[in-house]
């Protein structure tokens, strides 16, 4: 059984996960690699960034591996990037290199990083949510804001690919 103060981030991974389906249902490669102006993030990139964002700090926080080095996740999705890469510090040029991916392959990593990060909740206890995971900030980070700061970050990547994917098929019917 789920602590009580754990079922409320459940329900927020919950959320998230919803989002990105929703976001990217119905998405060509074309449009996922769609970028608003040149320098923006494109959907499949905000998409893959937060999953993988989750994924390495989840995997982290709860001494497991990332499910981006199981199942060929790396190599099913064969982009241009070092073998840990997951967003942070890339530049233009790099999120531009995102392309080629479907809806369905980014679902599919999502969905298996929610299933991680939800089996990895289910097995902490309330005064786990104390525990110090990063020692190298002042205050340390403890597992309960570890677990809010990837929240956080992952409510605003799929609110910025739910928008980006608004201006595309907004920009794709006023072309027709």
């Amino acid at each position: 059984m789920t602590a009580p103060s754990i079922v409320p981030l459940a329900d927020a991974f919950d959320r998230i996960k919803e989002t990105v389906e929703d976001t990217l249902d119905g998405l060509s490669p074309e449009e996922l690699a769609a970028r608003v102006d040149a320098d923006a993030n494109s959907i499949g990139w905000l998409v893959w960034h937060l999953t993988r964002v989750q994924d390495d700090h989840i995997a982290d926080a709860a001494g497991l591996t990332q499910v981006w080095h199981t199942h060929d996740w790396l190599k099913r999705f064969d982009l241009p990037y070092p073998r840990d890469a997951h967003g942070y510090g890339q530049s233009s040029a790099d999120v531009a290199a995102f392309r080629g991916i479907t809806a369905d392959l980014l679902a599919q990593y999502h969905s298996a990083v929610h299933a991680q990060t939800l089996r990895y909740l289910d097995t902490l206890a309330d005064e786990d949510l104390d525990r110090v995971v990063d020692d190298s900030w002042d205050p340390p980070v403890t597992l309960g804001v570890r677990l809010v700061s990837v929240v956080s970050d992952d409510l605003q990547h799929v609110g910025q690919a739910a928008f980006v994917r608004g201006v595309v098929r907004r920009r794709a019917r006023d072309n027709h």
